[in-house]
């Protein structure tokens, strides 16, 4: 009797164990996710700050149909979601945000690329 109850004791914590390592990576995957999820959020934001600044007219401050002339707002290159920048063409902004947790490669940190244009915004996650 002995015997058994040691083994159902030793199958019992392999059984918490793996429950564990499980838990661990649900919650790992999760975090990075949310990551994910509030750099393309923030993307987005920032891409709205360049279209509106591509279709105000120039005598208003504007772009007058142009992003030349047009950055990221200071307060918005970084958050406690990543860090952000920008290349500015007239007809186009493409912008880069690294976010602050791994990504899915398990060495680079999360990363997505908007490309904003006269028509809109597309948001690309590359990790």
């Amino acid at each position: 009797m002995g015997q058994q109850q040691l083994l159902l004791i030793v199958i019992g914590i392999v059984l918490v164990g793996i429950a564990i390592v499980v838990g661990l990576n649900l919650a790992d995957a999760s975090i990075q996710n949310s990551n994910r999820d509030a750099v393309i959020s923030d993307l987005n934001n920032i891409g709205l700050f360049a279209l509106e600044y591509y279709r105000k007219p120039s005598a208003m401050g504007g772009g007058g149909n142009s992003f030349d002339g047009w950055s990221i707002p200071h307060n918005l290159t970084s958050n406690a979601n990543g860090t952000y920048s920008a290349s500015i063409s007239p007809t186009s902004v493409t912008i880069v945000g690294i976010g602050v947790e791994i990504g899915n490669d398990g060495t680079n940190k999360v990363k997505a690329t908007a490309i904003v244009t006269p028509n809109g915004i597309t948001v690309t996650v590359n990790n």
